[in-house]
């Protein structure tokens, strides 16, 4: 049996359950948690943001521990090895997508906390090909929000090729942002940080950005037209679409990983005149993800935390819901 925290209903408080995971899987590999991160996610899932969410709803994608228990087809792992996950917890493996080294892109991918028990409990299920190995040099107690906020601003790094003469924007320092900024700094990049916090500004600074733009300021976005090769918008709220386009080099993409629910409006002569590009992406693949903790740990990058106990998990909620993490919270497993 696994004990472990779950909600019953919507916007629900959570409770302490047990249930039988079943067999292990041949492809499986069952981790000890010894800490999960809390994501905007998780709230999102609870409070039924996305759609009908199934309850019992035990969330947590972040998650940090060691393997207890190995299925008898992996061999690449081991147990008492360090691991981590992130939002998903199985592909397929097959399908070209997932052949094409995509795997966060595969049709059959599953979630670790959508229609299963994530993270918020002593121990998690997961296919092998998802347990990311920790490199040495790594903080493992505050490494979780790197398998979900981390991967999900790296992965466009890598993915559209972000160069280190480059000049990039982040749009909103919190969770996200603030990780952004650490891995465009270190790599190479001139980096703006795109904030509407006044009192965050000195913060983004030391994360690594070189300059900060009030993003409240029409006067302020203006005066930056035609500066970035790469904008990244880490918000989940509607903005100024048009100006952020125009901020745009020819050539320039605005990317967003933030999920706004409202239609992006962008009149497609913004995009077409100076061959801009919008786009969007989920988190990324295994081999992303060990990339992106090599290169944390090369870099000395890690997550802004605050620590509380896993039994906390209702005021961490709130905390989360009030808006006051600075940057991420990370609950710790304290089940006796």
């Amino acid at each position: 049996m696994i004990r472990a925290w779950a909600a019953h209903e919507k916007a629900g408080s959570f409770s302490e359950i047990s249930y039988d995971p079943g067999e292990i899987r041949a492809d499986e590999v069952e981790i000890a948690v010894e800490a999960c991160g809390l994501c905007h996610s998780d709230l999102s899932l609870l409070d039924e943001e996305w759609g009908e969410t199934p309850f019992p709803l035990v969330p947590g994608h972040e998650v940090v521990g060691t393997i207890r228990a190995v299925g008898k087809g992996v061999r690449h792992l081991k147990i008492g090895q360090r691991v981590g996950v992130g939002w998903l917890a199985r592909s397929c493996l097959t399908c070209n997508t997932c052949m094409s080294g995509d795997h966060n892109l595969c049709a059959a991918a599953q979630g670790i906390a959508v229609g299963r028990f994530g993270g918020f409990g002593e121990a998690v299920r997961v296919q092998a090909a998802w347990a990311v190995p920790l490199p040495e040099g790594l903080d493992a107690r505050a490494a979780g929000p790197l398998f979900c906020g981390g991967i999900t601003v790296f992965a466009p790094i890598v993915a559209f090729n972000v160069k280190p003469t480059d000049r990039v924007g982040v749009i909103g320092i919190g969770g996200l942002g603030h990780l952004a900024l650490q891995f465009l700094n270190a790599w190479g990049c001139e980096v703006t940080a795109f904030t509407s916090t006044g009192a965050k500004a000195e913060e983004a600074k030391k994360f690594g950005a070189h300059r900060i733009v009030d993003s409240r300021s029409k006067d302020a976005l203006k005066a930056e037209a035609g500066r970035y090769d790469f904008i990244l918008s880490t918000v989940a709220v509607p903005l100024d679409w048009k100006r952020y386009i125009a901020a745009l080099a020819p050539k320039g993409r605005l990317h967003t990983v933030g999920a706004v629910s409202e239609p992006l409006e962008i009149p497609a002569f913004s995009l077409i005149g100076g061959q801009k590009s919008v786009s969007g992406s989920p988190v990324g693949s295994p081999a992303v993800m060990a990339q992106m903790l090599e290169f944390c740990a090369r870099h000395q990058i890690n997550p802004q935390v605050e620590y509380m106990p896993m039994s906390q998990i209702d005021d961490a909620f709130q905390r989360l819901r009030d808006g006051k993490p600075r940057y991420r919270i990370v609950l710790e497993n304290d089940f006796a």
